[in-house]
């Protein structure tokens, strides 16, 4: 998981759902439909874009993203008039990735710790973690050890050589984070469901929170460069972390 800083900025964030075409163009531009090569341009930036982002974190730069979509530098943005608005638009879909999947584990499995369970595998295997917005992380943490428990330190796998270090932490602003506009508001609405259900049932050690379940998404989704290897790892690392979140009898 690489979780790296990129400004969000009210301009963005005051705008609610974003427009790839960005700001200053009229409602017609923005609502008018892409041509065909332009829309098959804007999703390969899509796509390149969740790969590197993934791959190198947020502080990626967009010449890195066009390389990737086999585009120039301009194309990208031509669709996305700053870095801040795709990091948004990319946030904002892998949030509301999970979010569904959350929904959906709520939705389809009766018995607490099994739709835990089902949200923290199948968010896991998707690879959401890996652009899980940084905000809504940290507000987790910020939030929840307020009372001077240890802080759980963010990671980052250094690119190159696979290794881990830790990411210092930062001073959040709440509020702002969830009024941003990714959905993190709604993520966390769902996902505190899942854990106040598993909690009551007596399935979920007590001192787990909302905060913690995003970590182990966002851990548990390693970016390595063999996909086989990348989902085995997953898969292994997810089955030591759920041991260490489930209640044990005393």
């Amino acid at each position: 998981m690489h979780v790296q800083d990129s400004h969000w900025p009210s301009a963005v964030a005051s705008g609610g759902t974003m427009s790839a075409t960005g700001g200053g163009r009229g409602d017609s531009a923005r609502t008018a439909p892409l041509r065909v090569d332009a829309q098959r341009n804007l999703e390969h930036v899509l796509r390149a874009a969740r790969e590197v982002f993934g791959e190198l974190g947020y502080g990626a730069p967009m010449e890195d993203v066009a390389r990737r979509a086999r585009v120039g530098v301009g194309t990208v943005y031509r669709r996305f008039p700053s870095k801040d608005v795709l990091v948004r638009r990319i946030a904002e879909e892998e949030t509301t990735r999970l979010t569904d999947q959350a929904r959906a584990a709520l939705g389809q499995e009766d018995e607490p710790w099994s739709a835990l369970s089902r949200f923290l595998r199948t968010s896991v295997a998707s690879g959401a973690g890996r652009l899980l917005p940084p905000q809504v992380l940290r507000v987790g943490v910020a939030d929840e050890h307020a009372d001077g428990e240890p802080r759980v330190p963010q990671q980052r796998i250094q690119p190159g050589t696979g290794e881990l270090r830790l990411v210092p932490e930062q001073s959040v602003d709440s509020t702002a984070v969830l009024e941003d506009g990714t959905g993190a508001a709604a993520l966390l609405e769902v996902v505190g469901r899942l854990v106040e259900r598993a909690r009551a049932a007596g399935e979920l050690r007590p001192d787990v929170s909302v905060s913690d379940v995003l970590l182990v998404i966002a851990t548990a989704a390693p970016s390595l460069p063999d996909a086989a290897q990348q989902a085995a790892a997953s898969a292994r690392l997810l089955d030591i972390l759920l041991e260490g979140l489930r209640s044990r009898p005393a």
